[in-house]
């Protein structure tokens, strides 16, 4: 019984202690080193920017909350995508790991979230979010997409609106430019001109739709065999860009793409 005692009292007066050595155990390698250690979230901003009790600023990489107001999704989701991130970074101390680079040009860090959960995955899981691969950061991407497609099969949050579902190239027509969109399809050609690099999805110029990647981005997809893309189907996501009335994505980063065949 004094055993048991002594335990629980150390439990209640260094749970700091309990919290940070239980995010350690959780934090995968991937995520890279621990950059903030013991933080505490003061609040959430409408853009899912974390808020640290010091002032900082923390962005959850690899992960996009609903965005209502572009994307045409109903405003219920966006709010409780920021209730549960808010629920889940209140549940004791946050370690944020980040890899280079560290921060984006509003000196915001960018990071993976741990305390009792691994705060993207569990957003992902829960449909609230949608995996957001960026030009220069790739950690994790493997997990971060196994996390999206158990929401999307369950039909969770966001997966249970027609407006977020993976659209077909054919639906990529009515894709307002600027919007995220993720493109499930497949690719019927293969193609280089003027040093960019073009992935078409069906051969109707006013119907089909096209991944490219720019000439200044080629060296991120070096040893990335892109002619074995042909005829098979996959899945991508980015910004959508509408390029002489036909709408593109650029890909900048080979963990835009998933195979799906």
């Amino acid at each position: 019984m004094r055993s048991l005692y002594i335990l629980i009292l150390t439990a209640m007066c260094f749970p700091l202690a309990s919290n940070t050595a239980f995010a350690q155990r959780f934090i995968p390698d991937c995520a890279g080193k621990a950059e903030i250690s013991n933080a505490r979230v003061i609040r959430v901003e409408r853009n899912g920017a974390l808020i640290l009790s010091d002032g900082r600023a923390v962005l959850l990489e690899g992960s996009r909350l609903p965005q209502p107001e572009a994307e045409g999704g109903p405003r219920y989701l966006s709010d409780r995508a920021l209730s549960v991130l808010t629920e889940l970074a209140s549940q004791g101390p946050v370690t944020f790991t980040a890899t280079p680079p560290k921060q984006d040009r509003y000196d915001r860090v960018r990071a993976q979230g741990f305390n009792q959960t691994w705060l993207q995955i569990a957003l992902l899981e829960q449909g609230l979010a949608r995996v957001s691969i960026l030009p220069d950061r790739d950690e994790c991407s493997p997990e971060l997409y196994e996390a999206e497609a158990k929401a999307r099969a369950k039909r969770a949050g966001i997966w249970a609106i027609t407006s977020y579902a993976p659209r077909s190239p054919q639906a990529m027509r009515g894709a307002p430019a600027g919007t995220f969109q993720v493109v499930e399809g497949w690719v019927t050609n293969v193609g280089s001109r003027d040093g960019r690099i073009t992935i078409d999805f069906g051969n109707d110029w006013t119907r089909g739709f096209s991944a490219v990647i720019a000439a200044g981005d080629r060296r991120a997809f070096r040893g990335y065999d892109l002619e074995s893309l042909y005829a098979r189907h996959v899945r991508i996501r980015g910004l959508v860009q509408n390029v002489r009335g036909r709408p593109q994505i650029a890909l900048s980063n080979p963990a835009q793409i998933e195979l799906l065949n």
